[in-house]
């Protein structure tokens, strides 16, 4: 008979462990921004941010830890210099494609 395993046994997925290149990040931010929800999108920045080092993104940013674990926050609405200032510590750059391919 086979063993079964618990859920509450299971390990807890961390996200922030899969993001270990610029890549990475960039392919993770893309697919939240397709989403179309920007509560999201500072989360996303958040687990990226945790990734690379929360300390070193704060630093690249001139941002405190604490300024920053707020602004990306689940739910938060931190401003776009603030969005634009994380994407470029972490190594990507947003990008304006068009909508629908001519």
């Amino acid at each position: 008979m086979t063993e079964k395993t618990r859920i509450a046994d299971l390990a807890d997925f961390d996200m922030a462990r899969q993001l270990k290149s610029e890549e990475d990040i960039a392919t993770y931010v893309t697919m939240v921004i397709e989403d179309g929800d920007a509560a999201e999108l500072a989360h996303a920045l958040g687990i990226a941010a945790r990734a690379r080092g929360m300390s070193e993104i704060a630093r690249a940013t001139g941002l405190s830890r604490e300024a920053l674990y707020k602004a990306l926050k689940p739910n938060a609405m931190p401003r776009f210099d603030t969005i634009n200032r994380v994407c470029a510590a972490l190594g990507v750059r947003l990008v304006a494609q068009p909508a629908r391919s001519s």
